[in-house]
């Protein structure tokens, strides 16, 4: 059961990602590794305003893995809960981890693509271009109708910074955080497993996770 954890966080590298996410940035306990910790019950929590995204977010999860358990079952965003009766209701729920995901930043990002020219290459073929000069519109026509220029364009994306962080409850700390950077998002379910992807590499990158 001790490394039931561990094999969970594992198992979103076999995820397929739905959006183009990459890590930014990361950090880690030096004294402490995600193995190390053991946890048995880890609560995830998803910090967003709407309840739908919330729930979206949390089942994406918890989804068909035991030791997650989902922050809306336990903790009623609603309610004015204080920070002791929160971490009392966890305590007495036999929590000892936190897995949490916020919205740092959505920024809006232009791009230009630039243009192409497909067909025959300009500036090549002197021959032929010394000859057209003594034909007519027909002939220049049927050399260069199958060519054509792609003109540039601009294209704007949306960019959102997401904050992951893991929580030890029995040594109260942070005991790793990571920033992603996700763009071109349209399914929030899919964005979240390519964020869970990015995360689980960078954790076996730096030493938190066994890197098989």
């Amino acid at each position: 059961m001790k490394k039931y954890f561990v094999l969970l966080m594992a198992s979103f590298a076999f995820l397929g990602c739905g959006s183009n996410t990459s890590i930014v940035n990361s950090w880690r306990d030096p004294d402490v590794t995600i193995a190390q910790e053991e946890f048995k019950k880890v609560l995830v929590v998803a910090l967003v305003k709407d309840e739908a995204s919330r729930r979206i977010i949390e089942n994406r999860i918890a989804a068909n893995n035991p030791v997650f358990k989902t922050s809306y079952q336990y903790l009623d965003a609603s309610s004015q809960l204080t920070k002791e009766q929160k971490l009392k209701i966890l305590q007495d729920e036999n929590f000892d981890g936190v897995v949490s995901m916020r919205l740092v930043s959505k920024e809006k990002e232009t791009t230009y693509v630039p243009g192409t020219y497909t067909g025959m290459y300009y500036g090549g073929f002197d021959g032929i271009y010394t000859g057209m000069y003594g034909y007519g519109f027909g002939n220049w026509y049927g050399m260069y109708s199958p060519n054509f220029y792609d003109p540039g364009y601009y294209q704007e994306s949306t960019l959102y910074m997401v904050e992951t962080n893991v929580f030890s409850l029995k040594q109260n700390k942070l005991i790793w955080t990571g920033t992603t950077e996700s763009q071109n998002v349209t399914d929030l379910g899919q964005t979240v497993d390519a964020i869970m992807l990015s995360v689980v590499k960078e954790m076996k990158k730096d030493g938190s996770l066994p890197s098989k």
